[in-house]
């Protein structure tokens, strides 16, 4: 892992997710949070902030040391037990069905082996467990979708191989859950190739 993805991406990254709009969708995604908690893709631990006050311990994974240098003002501030591991989401050391919820948030864009991760997802979750997600990717709109992919290259080199392209409620589709419900919309005040949103919830 390069100087730019240790130490200037966690930086980039917090500047452009650490904004009050995405915040609102964040708390109201997490509001059913519950039991046993796994959040994949860590990042700077904005979603800390945004747990309902029930939830008082998460396990948290994110490849990058980087991300986890930044997070722990941000830990002790918000006094949630966070269990921090340096780790991808491909292939989880925890046994199946460990986990009430797992977390992601502006995670699976980035994933270089995404259907595995969602496999493993699926796997560490208990029968009837939640899979929350709040993510951005490929528009509906056809125009839109047309520019996602001509900037795609560009996206995946300048934020450490985030793709503006992926169809985030097909990938989840692709998982035996018993039900999936994702809405999809533009966040406002964002480039429209980069604002499209998934948010939602499978359930086991």
């Amino acid at each position: 892992m390069g100087f730019y993805s240790r130490v200037i991406f966690p930086l980039v990254c917090n500047a452009a997710l650490n904004r009050p709009p995405v915040a609102a969708h964040r708390r109201e995604l997490l509001a059913s949070a519950t039991g046993e908690i796994l959040e994949i893709g860590f990042g700077t631990g904005l979603n800390l902030p945004c747990y309902p006050s029930h939830v008082r311990k998460i396990t948290a994974i994110d490849p990058n040391v980087g991300m986890h240098r930044k997070v722990q003002s941000l830990i002790e501030q918000t006094g949630l037990d966070v269990d921090k591991l340096v780790l991808g989401s491909e292939e989880l050391p925890f046994d199946s069905g460990a986990f009430d919820c797992v977390v992601s948030t502006f995670t699976l864009c980035s994933i270089s082996e995404v259907q595995r991760a969602l496999a493993e997802i699926y796997r560490v979750l208990k029968p009837g467990g939640r899979f929350l997600l709040l993510e951005h990717g490929l528009s509906s709109d056809a125009h839109i979708s047309k520019w996602q992919r001509r900037l795609n290259g560009l996206e995946r080199l300048f934020a450490d191989n985030c793709h503006l392209d992926r169809n985030i409620k097909q990938l989840v589709s692709e998982q035996p859950f018993q039900s999936i419900e994702i809405e999809e919309f533009y966040l406002e005040k964002i480039p429209k190739t980069h604002g499209y949103l998934y948010r939602g919830v499978g359930i086991k």
